[in-house]
């Protein structure tokens, strides 16, 4: 059984480390900002506290679940332009966003926070492109 604290603790940390992904996103003006992964943040730590409560023996079934929908939500954030493609760096932010709710959820702090870290460095690397490319033009 997970206490009350412990379920508090995990809920904010999962808000805040949705908040940091997504105001990653929103300051580059990307279509999922920071609202968006909050909520899949907390909500993919929600499903996997409640998982872990109330199925203990089958929790892992219940993160398989998260990881399925939230491609379906990824999936909608990726646009074809003629002969470009969209989006998929927040798919896959969102997507990653769902795994650290899980891991939060799970308790699993120390994941929680290198993802979190990795997740920012490898977005902040769009800064760059952007710069190399406009050298190259």
């Amino acid at each position: 059984m997970i206490g009350e604290y412990e379920v508090v603790v995990r809920s904010l940390l999962a808000l805040v480390a949705g908040a940091l992904i997504g105001l990653e996103r929103e300051k580059t003006r990307h279509s999922a900002g920071i609202r968006t992964h909050m909520l899949v943040c907390v909500g993919s730590a929600l499903i996997t506290l409640t998982s872990i409560e109330m199925f203990p023996e089958d929790s892992a079934r219940i993160a398989a679940g998260i990881v399925t929908g939230i491609g379906f939500l990824g999936a909608g954030t990726i646009f074809r332009d003629k002969s470009n493609v969209k989006g998929l760096t927040t798919a896959a932010s969102i997507w990653a966003v769902a795994g650290m709710g899980i891991a939060l959820g799970a308790g699993a702090y120390f994941i929680a926070l290198v993802s979190a870290a990795a997740l920012l460095v490898t977005l902040e690397f769009g800064r760059l492109e952007r710069i190399f490319i406009k050298r190259r033009k």
